[in-house]
């Protein structure tokens, strides 16, 4: 029995494998046709968290470097970026980034970057260095370690959630993904109050900050890493006046710019979802900021025909070996 093509693989009947890299070839070209796959992940834990078990922590970043390695050309984002534009991509180009800038990043993901030869590129929202903290966070842990049953939400401007049981782990999840969803969106100053409400009443202890400091970032640079910008408090462009936007963008590009020594060209929306998290207006101030490119969270592959400033991002979620490759593999056919 000989390979066929399949919905998302090439499998061979008689060996019951599906071949990765002829696949990934194929989807995934070079040249004129080059198309580039770029992953995206927040954190890297030490050790699994029971909370979120699905979060990646270190043995699950492990393998899927070298999992990467064995099937990508992966390319510093930088130079996939100038490749990409002068149609000299290899096939099946990959690149790997980060986003926010926890502490992990450096402490986790960086040895295992190094084992494996592969680099990153992190962006840093740099208003959260050197000990603060993302509102999300300061949720995620109010809820977290709260010992309350339940958490009562009523009368708090804006998210208008009611009372959210937390007797299980799963009950925690549904809570915490409830009030990120509705706070999100609010304005500066409407979601620091709403976070500050439900931390208090949660009544929970709080939280230390796990975000990177400035050396860990320069040590990441210095380790051979790329740093991208990410604005400096992390808000939703969309929402903000264009002033404000493009200080957001300006000055978190300057700020680590003064620290590397170093041009920063990429940048990275927050939460980076179209017409929700940035808009029209935000691309083209990210253009006249002088930026080489913008990534977002969309899902795709980057081709011939994409918006160097909207380069759409996709990490599978499979926790297998075969899952996760073949996701990345229809997520190139999809993009096509």
């Amino acid at each position: 029995m000989g390979c066929r093509a399949v919905a998302g693989g090439v499998f061979c009947a008689a060996a019951g494998l599906v071949h990765m890299r002829p696949l990934l070839s194929m989807l995934s070209p070079g040249g004129l046709d080059g198309r580039l796959s770029i992953l995206i992940f927040h954190r890297v834990l030490a050790r699994r968290d029971p909370l979120f078990p699905g979060e990646v922590d270190v043995v699950r970043f492990d393998a899927i470097c070298a999992w990467l390695k064995a099937w990508f050309n992966v390319l510093p984002l930088g130079d996939a970026v100038k490749r990409w534009r002068d149609r000299r991509l290899p096939s099946r180009a990959a690149a790997i980034t980060f986003d926010d800038g926890y502490a992990d990043n450096h402490d986790v993901a960086l040895p295992v970057l190094r084992r494996h030869g592969l680099t990153a590129t992190f962006f840093i929202a740099t208003g959260f260095l050197d000990g603060g903290v993302m509102w999300n966070d300061e949720v995620i842990d109010a809820v977290r370690n709260t010992r309350r049953t339940c958490l009562d939400l009523r009368d708090i401007d804006g998210v208008h959630l009611g009372i959210l049981a937390l007797g299980s782990d799963e009950a925690r999840r549904s809570a915490i993904a409830k009030v990120l969803q509705a706070v999100k969106h609010l304005t500066v100053d409407g979601r620091r109050a709403a976070v500050a409400e439900v931390c208090e009443r949660a009544d929970a202890t709080a939280y230390r900050g796990e975000m990177m400091s400035s050396q860990q970032v320069l040590a990441l640079h210095r380790a051979g890493m790329q740093v991208g910008a990410h604005t400096v408090t992390h808000p939703i462009l969309a929402g903000l006046e264009a002033a404000s936007a493009r200080a957001e963008m300006q000055q978190g590009r300057r700020q680590l710019e003064s620290l590397l020594q170093d041009r920063v060209g990429l940048f990275a929306y927050p939460n980076g979802r179209p017409g929700l998290d940035y808009s029209v207006e935000t691309v083209a101030l990210a253009r006249a900021v002088g930026f080489d490119a913008a990534l977002t969270t969309s899902w795709g592959a980057t081709g011939p025909a994409t918006d160097p400033f909207q380069m759409p991002r996709f990490t599978p979620w499979n926790p297998g070996r075969w899952g996760f490759g073949l996701r990345l593999a229809r997520n190139l056919w999809q993009s096509r």
